[in-house]
Formats: structure tokens, C-alpha cells, sequence
């Protein structure tokens, strides 16, 4: 559990603005979440999927002046621009990106909680001396975040009365629960949006209208061919160096994010699939956590 007196200055998130009076329209025709979801006292989890509802990319979205602030992974901020870019063709919308001004903190879900005007939803979205503070939209227990100006975060942070921490401990906690931040980049293209629990995690909205990857995100979930899952992986011993993970022989999944926090796509309804054993992945052995928000 994350703790009241700590924060976590997130340096590797980005932040792009997107403002125009296009804005609103050209968002809602992209990402998987409802854009008319976030206001003034409501922030959103999205993605941006592949016209085959593969994953591009996953960013928060929160409501600001007359647009909206994007907090991605900073390694994607780069390629988020692009892929923006790309599709604004001859929209009335301005794309910058913030990430030299603005930086990403999070604090414990306790002390969200202790705002006078805060409520007890995830998404929930306050102002702190004009900077938004919000309930992360897709598990609470990962607490609130603040999006503010780098010249004021230690001012903030002092009024506040909280202490910065090494972020491996927030995404050590992150991983634990089963949410992916960290390299998302090795996703890209190698896992269809639904499976990484984005329903889940609220960042799917099945009554929108089209966006880019809708009919066969929507094509899995009414056929119930949701087979596959990303799960976060705890290595046991050895290291992960190849990708397959086998159990007697049966492939039950593949690795694909390597790094210090690791999540595989697992074959999770099949029949040599039992959360409790152990697996073999090259010359590693790991066990494969099973966040408790799924059936």
C-alpha cells in the first residue's frame, strides 16, 4: 500500500497538450475511452489502438484550460505526437508537447482523500492551487496524481507535507496489482488493446461510437474470444532472456516486457494454465500473478 507521507515525482511520464476548436471531435473518433467523460471534475484512462485494435499507445486524459492534457509514457510522448499528427489532416487542432514544463507526481489514495472537495472515484479530479489533481481512473489503489508546473511542484509538495520517494517503489506497487507503465513501447502492435484488461481498467468504452480499432475490439469481447491476457510475471530464478513460457511442454504464453517489471500474454483459460504452478521460460522459472479485479 502506498504511503500518506510519500510522493513519487514521475520524470518519466510526458505530457502533451491538445487545444483547438477541433479538439473534442478529433480525440473522440481516436481513442477507446469517451472523450465527453472528462471535465473540469473528471479525468479518463484511453488508448490508441491500430485500425486492428492493436496497441499503440495508453495515456490519461485530463481536462485543461480550453483542451485536454495528455500523461503518457514519456519514452512514447515522441511517437504519441506523430500518430496525432498523422490524423489531424485538416483538423482545427494544436498539438504541443509540455514534457520540458510539466511534470507527473503521485500520491497515496489516503491522501487524495484528505481534500475537502475529493470524492471516493476513480477519475475523480480536484484542483490544488490550479493544478488538477485526480483519483487514478483505473484502479484507485494506485492513488491520485498531480500534473503541475515544474516551478511550482516543490512549493506544492512542501504545503502538502510530502516527502519524494524512489518511483521504482510506486511501479514495483503498480506491477504487483497488475498494471503495466513501464516500457509499454514492447507492446506495441503485438497485443490487441482488450487484451491488455483496458476494459478493466476503464479505458474502454463499448457504447461510444467508431474509433480507430473499434470493430474487432468489440468483435472479441461479443464473441468471447478473449483467450489471451496480460498478466504481470514474478521471476523465481534465472533471468528472462527468451520470450516463451511453457508449462510440461504446453505453450501457455509469451513475455513481453522484459525489463525490471515484467508482464507476459498468457493463454489464461487454457487447460495447462493453473495460476498456482511455476513455468519455465528459457532457463528461468517464474510465477505469473493474476490480478485479483479479474473473473
Amino acid at each position: 500500500i502506498m504511503n500518506k507521507k510519500k510522493v513519487y515525482i514521475l520524470e518519466d511520464r510526458g505530457i502533451l497538450f491538445v487545444q483547438g476548436e477541433d479538439t473534442k471531435e478529433f480525440l473522440q473518433n481516436l481513442i477507446t475511452n469517451d472523450i465527453n467523460k472528462v471535465n473540469e471534475t473528471n479525468s479518463c484512462f484511453a488508448s490508441l489502438l491500430t485500425p486492428q485494435g492493436k496497441y499503440l499507445f495508453d495515456f490519461l486524459i485530463i481536462k485543461h484550460k480550453n483542451g485536454y492534457l495528455i500523461d503518457c509514457e514519456k519514452i512514447q510522448t515522441e511517437n504519441l505526437y506523430n500518430q496525432l499528427d498523422l490524423y489531424k489532416l485538416r483538423s482545427k487542432v494544436e498539438i504541443l508537447n509540455l514534457s520540458n514544463e510539466f511534470v507527473v507526481a503521485a500520491i497515496s489514495y489516503e491522501k487524495f482523500l484528505e481534500f475537502k472537495i475529493a470524492e471516493d472515484m476513480p477519475g475523480h479530479t480536484i484542483k490544488y492551487r490550479e493544478d488538477p489533481i485526480f483519483l487514478d481512473p483505473r484502479k484507485k489503489e494506485l492513488g491520485a496524481r498531480i500534473v503541475i508546473n515544474l516551478e511550482k511542484l516543490y512549493l506544492s509538495l512542501k504545503k502538502l507535507d510530502l516527502t519524494s520517494s524512489n518511483i521504482d517503489e510506486y511501479y514495483k506497487f503498480s506491477h504487483e496489482i497488475g498494471i503495466p507503465q513501464k516500457n509499454t513501447d514492447q507492446l506495441k502492435n503485438k497485443i490487441f488493446g482488450i487484451e491488455c484488461n483496458f476494459e478493466e481498467l476503464n479505458g474502454i468504452d463499448f457504447k461510444k461510437g467508431c474509433y480507430v480499432g473499434q470493430e474487432n475490439t468489440a468483435r472479441i469481447k461479443l464473441k468471447n474470444k478473449l483467450l489471451k491476457r496480460l498478466f504481470p510475471v514474478q521471476l523465481i530464478k534465472g533471468e528472462l532472456k527468451d520470450d516463451i513460457i511453457k508449462y510440461n511442454n504446453y505453450d501457455i504464453g509469451k513475455v513481453l516486457i522484459k525489463n525490471k517489471f515484467p508482464f507476459a500474454l498468457i493463454k489464461y483459460l487454457n487447460e495447462n494454465f493453473d495460476i498456482k504452478n511455476e513455468f519455465k521460460c528459457g532457463d528461468a522459472v517464474i510465477k505469473i500473478i493474476k490480478p485479483i479485479w479479474i473473473k
